[in-house]
């Protein structure tokens, strides 16, 4: 096959310009991938360790008994400030966030919303929230926790959420 460059016009060059466009963005994202998992891995692990955080002191406090308490202070029959919650997994749990320096876990009225994110809305990703409202001793209060570590949170499995019932 012999190729001719005198004929290798507009059409040809931007033909073969697109495939080795393609050609590198494929291998830059099979080359990025395990990093890009890591990270998401990361943030799964991090939302893991404060949901299991918050079911442990749950079966731990049992059925409410008097004078006893959770490690960051409140009764185990009493309301559970998320603002405390939030303070002890902040200062014990050593979560890191791969995206940003910023402040790991935090409190938000609703975690879905910061979790899925909306149009138009920037999402702090690998950011864990934890509802705001403080836990009620009552059978079948729920707490939400909530954390999105691939874009477009919205998308399915680019987000964690968890309901917690006491």
């Amino acid at each position: 096959m012999k190729i001719n460059l005198k004929n290798f016009g507009f059409l040809e060059v931007l033909v073969s310009l697109s495939a080795i466009f393609v050609v590198g963005m494929l291998i830059w994202t099979v080359s990025t991938r395990p990093a890009v998992e890591a990270r998401a891995n990361l943030v799964k692990d991090n939302h893991n360790k404060v949901v299991n955080l918050i079911n442990d002191e749950i079966n731990n406090c049992g059925n409410n008994d008097e004078g006893k308490s959770t490690i960051w202070g409140d009764p185990c029959n009493g309301e559970w400030v998320a603002e405390k919650v939030v303070s002890y997994i902040n200062k014990n749990l050593n979560i890191e966030n791969p995206f940003s320096e910023d402040t790991t876990v935090r409190t938000d009225p609703d975690p879905r919303i910061k979790a899925e994110g909306k149009a138009g809305q920037s999402v702090e990703m690998g950011v864990i929230f934890v509802m705001s409202s403080n836990f009620l001793p009552d059978p079948g209060s729920e707490w939400i926790v909530g954390t999105c570590f691939k874009s477009p949170c919205v998308a399915a499995g680019n987000n964690e959420l968890t309901s917690i019932y006491r």
